[in-house]
């Protein structure tokens, strides 16, 4: 179904990028000749972070951005391969070439378009959040003093302890995060509202809920080598990002895995849409 509309994002990124080979370094497109040239496309993805990407019964990785990141490998002609990354390490592991794209959760702030090659228009959007037992919490003001689970690397740990005086405990991973919560270490666990949502519909969080107004809503971007972005391989993923908006690919895959719809998402396609019909 959506495989016309990826060959079509190829033929545009390339004919972009070949262009702009004419005035830049040629070094600025080795990752994707390296890619070609390898026949295998390297993904950064999430193992922890239900339903983006994560682990089933079997241990394979699956999920929204695991389907993207076989979208582009299809696009490509390429065989995909999966790299587990976390929100600590997910961009080093781009900068020091373990991976060539990544595709994972991560929010687009500006000092991380300084460090990685964050490609627009961005694919989705969430924003900050609690997970709390019923009844505990009412407003985000009674988090002051209290301890509060978090997970390393997230943006918004710094933020909540610094404007609602909560004293996070940051974990390694997001299952370390909820098994403390569950416990009784934490009064709340801190991370996106779309994460959250999901934990809550699977029927797994019974006593539990997302008792806050979400606040300071991000846009998630993925990410190339910063000296690509602007080059055939920057080109290439902003055409894929363009096409899964405007196709409805996005809203498809958040019905296949059980994502609550985002109003981003339709207002992207209908923003966006109009634009793609013009240049036909």
């Amino acid at each position: 179904m959506f495989k016309p509309v990826i060959k079509s994002a190829l033929c545009a990124a390339v004919a972009l990028g070949f262009a702009t080979v004419s005035t830049t370094a040629d070094a600025g497109n080795d990752r994707f000749k390296k890619v070609l040239e390898r026949g295998k496309v390297v993904v950064g993805v999430k193992a922890d972070y239900k339903p983006w990407g994560f682990r089933d019964s079997s241990g394979k990785l699956v999920g929204m951005e695991i389907d993207m990141a076989q979208d582009v490998a299809d696009a490509l002609g390429v065989k995909l391969e999966l790299v587990p990354v976390q929100s600590s390490n997910r961009m080093q592991f781009l900068q020091q070439g373990k991976i060539d794209l990544m595709i994972a959760t991560m929010s687009d702030r500006t000092d991380r378009r300084k460090i990685v090659g964050i490609v627009e228009p961005n694919y989705y959007t969430s924003g900050t959040n609690v997970l709390a037992k019923k009844g505990i919490l009412k407003k985000w003001a009674d988090l002051k003093g209290k301890p509060v689970c978090g997970k390393q690397g997230a943006f918004y740990n710094k933020i909540v302890a610094k404007r609602y005086g909560a004293k996070v405990i940051a974990f390694v991973n997001n299952a370390e995060s909820k098994q403390a919560l569950r416990d009784g270490k934490c009064v709340a666990w801190v991370y996106d509202d779309s994460s959250i949502g999901s934990d809550l519909a699977s029927g797994e969080w019974s006593g539990f809920e997302m008792p806050l107004n979400s606040e300071d809503d991000n846009p998630w971007g993925l990410a190339v080598p910063v000296d690509e972005q602007n080059n055939i391989w920057g080109n290439f993923m902003a055409g894929m990002q363009y096409r899964w908006l405007t196709s409805g690919r996005l809203i498809e895959l958040e019905k296949k895995w059980g994502i609550q719809p985002t109003a981003f998402l339709k207002m992207q396609k209908d923003k966006l849409t109009p634009a793609r019909k013009h240049l036909k």
